[in-house]
């Protein structure tokens, strides 16, 4: 590996603006770039999604095809690209696969084929790249979907001379998401049966495609540093804590950064006035168009907490749902961006209806919107369960929209608690999961923002902090040169197969 130059290829389920469900696809879309920038080659796959035809990209059809095996036949695939600045991102196209109203499921569920269609992908990434003649220093794979990929590589192409100098990184962005699948889906994994232990991706009589990422790359990393501990614990771990515990000299954290090209208040073409730091007259101009965009009258003066979000009670909507009555009582107007679950539909419906010019609901997802709620709110509003990194509260610093937030994962590692007589700080933060803290801490920020001079010096604060991609993308090669060098030393002790293991489990 040549540190100074690297061939990367980044495998990612979904890449922003292509196709997104969370701040997965908003990484794979901005690391790229990122590491690009620094002077290494950089290409990235994904499935040719419906999604994809929406972004408005072009996608060129290359002529070129993979055939690989799934159990007892084979399927093929063409392969298109398209580019994000000057990355290519290869598209597999099997549109009985991938051409579908959603990425992995309906709201009633995940498609039932899951298991095949990203089985699939991971064997046709590595037929793709061969097809194209890339040859990568690093593989970087990402979540559950990609999580095959490091377990063909070591198990059926490790003496394949074209892979011979790939190292893999797996990148755990939300552990919760697993990727598990009855044993009957074996045969279409291509592996063989010796793999299917509690040391290699077996879980609970079940296959787990993050578990064989997790098992057979040669480095692993999520996506903020206290997620990275949390994970290796009973409570976090989901499982997987003991085979994470195992592998914790390989295990790191790094935070997600921002493409402030993309989300900065003073070239944003989606919020109705630009300002920045020096020239704060349009925050105020969008937070009057912000109330006006949700049927809410209430005074510029009063403090506006904003929310986008996936309606779930790992995003904290369990204590929110309990507390929103004594937020409201703070005289405080609140709006609501997301999707989720039905019973936080219905309850953020019947809210907006008895609280109506106090609280505004959209349910859904609207990009546009998302970005003028990051320029209009006062507040942005994070209370999860947990948060392996979270991206809202980094764009929200940046709009001068302070994050009020859990002490956990990647929100404790990005915001600091506000000292008003020190004058330091970028937000507010609760350690214990439970509405009172949180109603607490909303009435802390309440409180400072009636203080014109504090609240001045906090969004000051906020809006200087830099989680800017380059600082991110530095250490993403950084750790893929840790990579090649776990690579050169030999397979660890805990790949089956291979060395002896013992005592391992989930």
């Amino acid at each position: 590996m040549n540190s100074s130059s690297l061939r990367v290829l980044l495998v990612s389920p979904e890449i922003a603006p292509l196709a997104k469900t969370g701040g997965l696809a908003d990484v794979a879309g901005a690391l790229p770039k990122a590491i690009a920038a620094l002077g290494h080659e950089v290409r990235a796959v994904m499935p040719y999604f419906r999604q994809v035809d929406e972004a408005g990209l072009e996608v060129v059809r290359m002529g070129q095809s993979v055939t690989v095996p799934i159990a007892d036949h084979a399927e093929s695939a063409e392969i298109c690209v398209t580019h994000l600045d000057d990355v290519p991102i290869y598209l597999i196209d099997k549109p009985e696969y991938y051409s579908r109203e959603y990425l992995y499921g309906t709201p009633d569920g995940d498609y039932e084929d899951n298991a095949e269609r990203f089985m699939f992908y991971c064997k046709a990434v590595l037929a793709a790249a061969r097809e194209i003649d890339f040859q990568p220093d690093v593989i970087h794979c990402n979540d559950w979907q990609t999580g095959l990929l490091p377990a063909l590589l070591r198990v059926l192409h490790a003496s394949d001379p074209f892979w011979a100098g790939a190292a893999t990184v797996y990148t755990v962005h939300n552990l919760a998401y697993q990727g598990k699948f009855w044993y009957f889906d074996m045969p279409m994994t291509g592996l063989p049966n010796e793999v299917f232990t509690p040391e290699g991706i077996e879980y609970y009589g079940q296959i787990n495609l993050m578990k064989a990422g997790i098992v057979y790359s040669d480095v692993i990393n999520t996506v903020s540093k206290r997620y990275a501990k949390e994970i290796q614990t009973e409570e976090m771990g989901c499982g997987l804590e003991g085979i994470l515990t195992a592998r914790r000299e390989d295990l790191y954290g790094i935070l997600n950064g921002v493409d402030y090209s993309v989300w900065s208040p003073e070239n944003d073409p989606h919020i109705p006035a630009a300002f920045s730091e020096s020239k704060m007259g349009g925050k105020r101009k969008c937070k009057r168009a912000l109330l006006d965009e949700y049927g809410i009258e209430g005074r510029t003066d009063k403090p506006l907490i904003g929310v986008i979000s996936r309606l779930a009670s790992q995003k904290g909507f369990d204590i929110l749902a309990e507390a929103m009555e004594d937020i409201l009582a703070l005289d405080a107007t609140f709006i609501l961006l997301g999707t989720g679950d039905q019973q936080y539909h219905d309850l953020f419906t019947e809210l907006a209806a008895e609280h109506a010019g106090q609280v505004g609901v959209k349910l859904g997802f609207d990009n546009a919107l998302a970005h003028r709620i990051e320029a209009g709110s006062d507040m942005f509003l994070m209370p999860s369960r947990y948060e392996p990194c979270g991206l809202n509260q980094i764009y929200s610093l940046r709009y001068g929209t302070i994050p009020v937030v859990r002490a956990t994962g990647g929100l404790d590692d990005t915001i600091t608690n506000f000292s008003p007589s020190k004058g330091t700080g970028t937000g507010f933060k609760f350690k214990e999961y439970s509405a009172a803290a949180l109603t607490s801490t909303v009435k802390k920020a309440v409180n400072v923002f009636k203080k014109r001079e504090s609240w001045k010096q906090l969004v000051r604060n906020a809006m200087e902090a830099d989680f800017s991609w380059e600082r991110s993308a530095r250490e993403y090669v950084k750790l893929y040169g840790k990579a090649d060098a776990r690579r050169a030393a030999g397979p660890a002790r805990y790949v089956p197969g291979v060395t002896e293991t013992s005592g391992i489990e989930g």
